[in-house]
């Protein structure tokens, strides 16, 4: 299962950075501002959050393959029904379509994740989102690597194909049974409480991630660096996160909150610093951004599952569509703030987010899980 949800975040992470890493011909195209170019992301983050929320009851209750197999070929078809001249509306709809797909597929493999391993998640759903990060790095420099920009159409249709051969793939493949007692989850009441403060990291850590990778080609643009380095910026924006999370599989003590508190601590100081003092060194600020930041994710998530172990799905699903609507919500209203006052400004708006993140992890930090949240350690290793 840990191979199988590593290539399914990786082409997670590649639709993640779809817009981003193709906004000059996308925007040329279809004529796009920084607000509208915005609303692209916010669809994309309203279909992962759809998806990722709505999945996790389903998933605590039914066959994970067809959901999974359904999820990849809807993937496939917005992503590959794409041509030139189509209107924003089009646009908008396809991709929160893609959204919707990649959003269920990222509930299953969570849940799958955390059924197995229990306790024991933290490291296993550190490997499979280290493939998110793989592939958000490395779109972005495939593109940059052409001699030419290749039209954002054949890159999204390239990535319809991958999702049709893992939709292929994943038919011969055996997914872990729902739980024995399916009602079980709708008997016992989630802790919403103690959820709290994760659902609140996930909103803010995501839509922090979303803006950053969304501007960084304007701007690259507003302080006089060419678009092909802040193509490399993204790169190293997504390898900085990809470094992060396996630099915390060489944790010996236990995985909780104050990781999440220090990372916020850590991007908040990277995009000060280095936003603020408009250093043109933007490899490096965003590679930094990212080290600090890499582990929150993944982590969040299985504090998240740890929390309602009759309900992972569930608990994971709301973790992760907390997390689709800062998504959602963040990108156009610093947008936004950039038509108005300059994409500094609005990056540099993002230290508040980060401070959210430190603020709720250390709320849960505070927080005692209760009796009948507590999990035993899974045998399944």
């Amino acid at each position: 299962m840990t191979l199988v949800g590593f290539a399914v975040f990786l082409l997670f992470g590649v639709c993640l950075v779809l817009l981003g890493a193709n906004q000059e011909t996308l925007s040329a195209d279809l004529g796009l501002d920084l607000t509208q170019l915005g609303l692209l992301g916010s669809a994309l983050a309203l279909g992962i959050g759809v998806g990722v929320a709505g999945a996790g009851p389903v998933v605590d209750r039914s066959q994970r393959k067809p959901l999974f197999v359904g999820a990849a070929l809807l993937a496939a078809l917005a992503l590959g029904w794409v041509e030139p001249g189509m209107s924003l509306a089009r646009v908008l709809a396809q991709l929160a379509a893609v959204g919707v797909a990649i959003g269920v597929q990222e509930t299953l493999v969570n849940t799958c994740i955390a059924q197995r391993h229990g306790l024991a998640a933290a490291k296993p759903l550190i490997i499979v989102h280290a493939g998110a990060t793989l592939g958000a790095a490395l779109a972005p420099l495939a593109i940059a690597s052409q001699a030419a920009n290749p039209s954002w159409i054949d890159v999204f249709h390239t990535t319809a194909a991958a999702q049709l051969a893992l939709a292929a793939a994943c038919m011969c493949l055996r997914f872990p049974e729902p739980p024995t007692h399916p009602g079980s989850a709708a008997r016992e009441p989630l802790p919403l409480r103690e959820l709290l403060p994760f659902l609140w990291i996930s909103f803010a850590y995501v839509g922090v991630e979303t803006t950053l990778s969304l501007y960084v080609v304007p701007y690259a643009g507003s302080i006089g660096v060419a678009e092909a380095r802040a193509l490399h910026a993204m790169t190293c924006f997504w390898g900085g996160l990809l470094l992060g999370r396996l630099t915390l599989l060489t944790a010996r003590q236990r995985i909780d909150a104050r990781f999440l508190a220090w990372a916020g601590l850590a991007g908040a100081c990277t995009i000060g610093l280095g936003i603020g003092l408009r250093s043109e060194a933007i490899e490096g600020i965003y590679g930094l951004a990212g080290l600090g930041m890499g582990f929150v994710f993944p982590v969040l998530i299985a504090l998240a599952a740890e929390r309602a172990p009759a309900a992972r799905g569930t608990a994971t699903g709301l973790a992760g569509g907390a997390g689709a609507l800062g998504g959602l919500a963040i990108p156009p209203l610093h947008g936004n703030l950039g038509d108005h006052f300059g994409v500094a400004a609005a990056l540099l708006a993002l230290i508040f987010w980060c401070g959210v993140m430190m603020l709720a992890a250390i709320v849960a930090l505070r927080q005692t899980p209760t009796t009948a949240n507590a999990s035993p350690r899974s045998s399944a290793r």
